[in-house]
């Protein structure tokens, strides 16, 4: 392995992190809707528990409503009662085929102690990211041990992987402060 390829796998470890942390961003609802906050709801299809999105298509009626079409009949009261029953506190109505999901306002103490998630998460992707610089600093410095490299490589390759890092983190905290401000908009 060289300085290139350590340099290369933690470059992709941590485009993984950024983008498993706009997973987890997604997750945490905001006052408005999106077809994306249903994601993780799983629903019972004939003994096997599957994502909505598998059984259904999932829409926005406006800022604030989500639409569920069922793609078959017998569906549409179990999708309502697996989305009643998520922990995301909605209330779903069926009306006919169509489920309308109203995304209820959120209120300033649960915007501010979603803030707080958000920042939590921000916080775990950020320890995250620095436990691969390190992974990749201790990389390099076998290679130094094994006198692969020169102690001058090793520095460059030190250099640049912080660098990197700070890149990174910068995106994660770029993201935080979008998500609060998503949030935080009334």
């Amino acid at each position: 392995m060289s300085i290139a390829d350590i340099k290369k796998n933690a470059e992709q470890k941590m485009a993984r992190s950024i983008e498993a942390f706009k997973n987890e961003l997604a997750k945490i609802r905001t006052g408005r809707a999106h077809p994306g906050i249903l994601d993780q709801v799983q629903v019972d299809y004939y003994g096997s528990l599957v994502p909505i999105s598998q059984v259904a298509n999932v829409a926005l009626l406006d800022a604030r409503t989500i639409s569920v079409q069922p793609w078959e009949k017998g569906m549409g009261a179990k999708i309502e009662k697996a989305i009643r029953e998520s922990d995301l506190g909605l209330n779903p109505s069926a009306q006919g085929d169509l489920i309308r999901v109203p995304m209820p306002p959120l209120t300033e103490e649960r915007r501010k102690e979603l803030t707080k998630v958000v920042k939590g998460a921000g916080e775990d992707a950020k320890v995250a990211i620095r436990n691969l610089r390190r992974d990749a600093n201790e990389q390099a410095k076998r290679l130094l041990k094994d006198k692969a490299i020169t102690e001058d490589e090793d520095r460059r390759s030190q250099d640049d992987i912080q660098k990197l890092t700070d890149k990174v983190i910068i995106e994660v905290d770029k993201l935080v402060q979008g998500k609060e401000a998503e949030i935080m908009a009334v």
